[in-house]
């Protein structure tokens, strides 16, 4: 369990505001995460890394000399937001474009994709690779679905070697495109990981049990074994590995491969040896040569009891690129000449302080922000009540923090938006200070998600004159395509969009058949329960759930439930305002 902490809510930003302050050498925060504190060359490619807190040393950890320019750091295990990972690539970035490299989880995506495209609207070359190497979530003809677990080690080292040398942008990008091709991981559990402030763990796995192929934010294991021996778990994990050799390495016989066997958070350095040692004799009896074996701490999962092994099989090329000296808060290879600190200053932003500056807005859009800032009280308010419950409902096929994320996003979003609405802005400006701000802290898919939902409603609300029904319908119109179109999601993928598009459908119908915003609301949220609660029949064909999908029969999908959640609580402060 995690024992130590202030406030929950501000574990992470404590956590790396200690860890820069701890790091001065190597790296300094930025709003977002960290870039490196040492001077890089001038058009050299700047490798970002990054993904959600928890996964020490990913990310933060391996931003230096030799290895990233730059981590965009979220909350915990929730991806940065588009915000936060634009800030860090912008700071990173030394004119020789941008890298963007991640594990392959829905958020990352999400909120990675939208800060390339700011990235490259405003001039700056930048192009990404995911992170595919854990084999157990996806099969061989779907690799570009798999998860990113431990194998983001070699990918990162690789694609940054080459920017060191001095490769331009497409040829790092090919480097890490080929690192990634090259990398095959597999991971174990006995015992899952408990978040700051939580009274259970993400999930459970019974006494004497293994959960076979989990994922590193607390996703479920595909399958479940009794515990073998420590040679026994080596066969394993090996045996998986070399079943599938990838493209170029026609056999593991004479083929030179980095072995990394990675701690998960509580597995003892002694435990790991011991299985290295057997992995280390399934190798040499297979005729691969081994180079550089890693065994260690790596990508870890705060607390969680695991281990996981990766093969990352090395051509000439991809060899010589690995041996480049590297020198990291929490990674260190060969000698590095320093290089000269920065002299930028560090700059740490929050999502809900300093002053608010809003254009004009007339006395009926400010009294409707005051009706934004009640509709997100109650939102609050319900997700404190209901958070413990999504967590479990995410738990099923999910990582479980759902709930911890759908809180966090509505605070945020409440403190902005109060800040705004006493500010004096309109509905427009209140609400769109709202939807930064759920982005910004909640990260994660979700978080992405309910920032494009209030940021389309905020633009149909506008600063002059109480909007009507048909204004908030259009906007919800509005936010219904951008979810769909930005998560690539539709009906029947077991996802809010099943929630969101008959709660849509049926807003339209009402308000333009002339209904009170109330009732027509009233009415959308009762269409919305109805198609959550109908997501228990549906397997998810997108997104975290995709790999446990026969889990989740049975059970309501949480992104689903938990809109139909909020948007009756919004019903009953409608009513409750007499909005019409």
């Amino acid at each position: 369990m995690t024992r130590l902490w202030n406030d929950p809510a501000n574990f992470a930003d404590e956590m790396i505001a200690g860890f820069v302050t701890a790091h001065q050498r190597y790296v300094r925060r930025v709003s977002g995460g960290v870039v490196r504190s040492t001077v890089s060359p001038d058009q050299q490619v700047a490798v970002v890394i990054g993904g959600g807190s928890g996964h020490y040393p990913a990310f933060g950890g391996l931003v230096g000399q030799g290895l990233a320019h730059g981590a965009a750091m979220g909350n915990l295990f929730a991806s940065p937001s588009a915000a936060q990972v634009y800030s860090v690539a912008a700071a990173a970035h030394r004119g020789g474009g941008v890298l963007l490299s991640y594990g392959n989880y829905a958020g990352d995506v999400l909120n990675f994709d939208a800060a390339q495209d700011k990235l490259r609207a405003e001039g700056i070359a930048c192009e990404t690779v995911v992170v595919t190497d854990d084999i157990f979530s996806a099969p061989p003809a779907e690799k570009h679905k798999r998860r990113g677990i431990a194998g983001d080690l070699t990918v990162f080292r690789a694609a940054a070697a080459a920017a060191e040398t001095g490769y331009d942008l497409t040829r790092v990008v090919e480097i890490a495109r080929r690192a990634n091709e090259r990398t095959r991981s597999f991971g174990v559990a006995f015992g899952g990981c408990t978040l700051p402030g939580a009274e259970e763990p993400l999930f459970t796995v019974p006494d004497r049990r293994m959960a076979v192929g989990l994922g590193i934010h607390g996703e479920p294991g595909i399958d479940e074994t009794d515990v073998p021996t420590a040679d026994g778990l080596a066969d394993l994990l090996v045996g998986q590995l070399l079943d599938e050799l990838p493209e170029g390495v026609a056999t593991a016989d004479g083929a030179r491969v980095v072995p990394v066997l990675n701690g998960l958070g509580s597995l003892k350095y002694e435990e790991m040896f011991v299985v290295y040692r057997r992995v280390a004799e399934l190798l040499d009896a297979a005729g691969a040569e081994v180079v550089d074996p890693h065994v260690g701490e790596y990508c870890t999962s705060f607390d969680l009891a695991g281990t996981s092994l990766t093969l990352f099989w090395l051509d000439d090329e991809l060899e010589r690129l690995w041996d480049t000296p590297v020198d990291t808060p929490a990674y260190r290879r060969g000698a590095v000449a320093p290089a000269p600190r920065q002299d930028a200053t560090t700059t740490v932003t929050t999502s809900a302080g300093g002053p608010v500056t809003v254009p004009p807005a007339d006395e009926e859009s400010r009294a409707a922000a005051e009706t934004v800032r009640a509709v997100l009280e109650a939102t609050a308010r319900t997700m404190d009540t209901h958070a413990d419950d999504l967590g479990r409902l995410d738990q099923i096929a999910g990582d479980g923090d759902h709930g911890i994320g759908m809180r966090r996003g509505a605070h945020a979003a409440l403190a902005a938006a109060a800040d705004a609405a006493t500010a004096g802005a309109g509905a427009r400006t209140t609400l769109q200070h709202a939807a930064d701000a759920w982005s910004e802290r909640a990260g994660g898919t979700s978080g992405a998600l309910w920032g494009v939902m209030l940021c389309a409603v905020a633009a149909r609300l506008g600063d002059t004159r109480k909007p009507s029904a048909v204004d908030v319908a259009a906007g919800v119109a509005a936010a219904t395509q951008e979810v769909m179109m930005f998560g690539k999601a539709a009906v029947g993928d077991k996802t809010l969009v099943d929630a969101l598009v008959p709660f849509s459908t049926e807003l339209t119908r009402a308000a333009e058949a002339g209904a009170s915003l109330a009732a027509a609301w009233t009415d959308a949220a009762g269409a919305a329960a109805r198609a959550a609660a109908a997501t228990a029949d549906l397997l998810p064909r997108v997104g975290r759930a995709r790999p446990h999908a026969e889990r989740s029969l049975g059970t309501p999908d949480p992104g689903a439930h938990s809109l139909a959640l909020v948007v009756a609580a919004v019903a009953v402060v409608l009513d409750d305002s007499g909005r019409t």
